[in-house]
């Protein structure tokens, strides 16, 4: 599949606001593991190669298990993921699959009791920003390889 265009090449203006959730993202409380697993579990929801491959060598970095990644598909049925990451990755799918019920009551109790508000304004603004992220991959079919975000 050959690249559409490079918005940051023509435009890197455009991306402004999307490095500023990133930044506030990096500035907030949670920690890089949490981010991964949201960046790579709306990723593979979203089918996003590029995003699936910059997120799983940042989630390594930052210590993730490689066996951890693999079966992230299947985190429901793992003893894996904690309680928290099993939360936060319910969230990640019903926000990334908004056109399905959204973000369910159920869920929104249960995030409540294990995060601040600091940590759930965190949460949602990052599966947003990751959402946003794989429509800008995918639409302008960026390749990992000759991209410069």
């Amino acid at each position: 599949m050959e690249q559409r265009l490079n918005i940051y090449e023509t435009q890197p203006e455009a991306f402004n606001g999307m490095f500023a959730l990133e930044k506030f993202l990096t500035e907030g409380p949670l920690n890089k593991k949490q981010i991964s697993l949201i960046k790579m579990r709306a990723s593979q929801i979203n089918g996003c190669a590029y995003c699936l491959e910059m997120h799983s060598k940042e989630a390594l970095k930052a210590g993730e298990c490689p066996e951890r990644l693999h079966i992230l598909t299947a985190w429901k049925d793992s003893n894996q993921f904690t309680n928290d990451e099993k939360v936060l990755l319910r969230m990640t799918e019903e926000i990334t699959n908004i056109q399905e019920s959204g973000l369910t009551d159920e869920t929104y109790q249960m995030a409540t009791e294990l995060f601040d508000t600091a940590s759930l304004i965190s949460i949602i603004m990052a599966i947003a920003t990751i959402n946003s992220w794989n429509r800008i991959a995918i639409s302008t079919r960026l390749a990992f390889n000759n991209s410069v975000i």
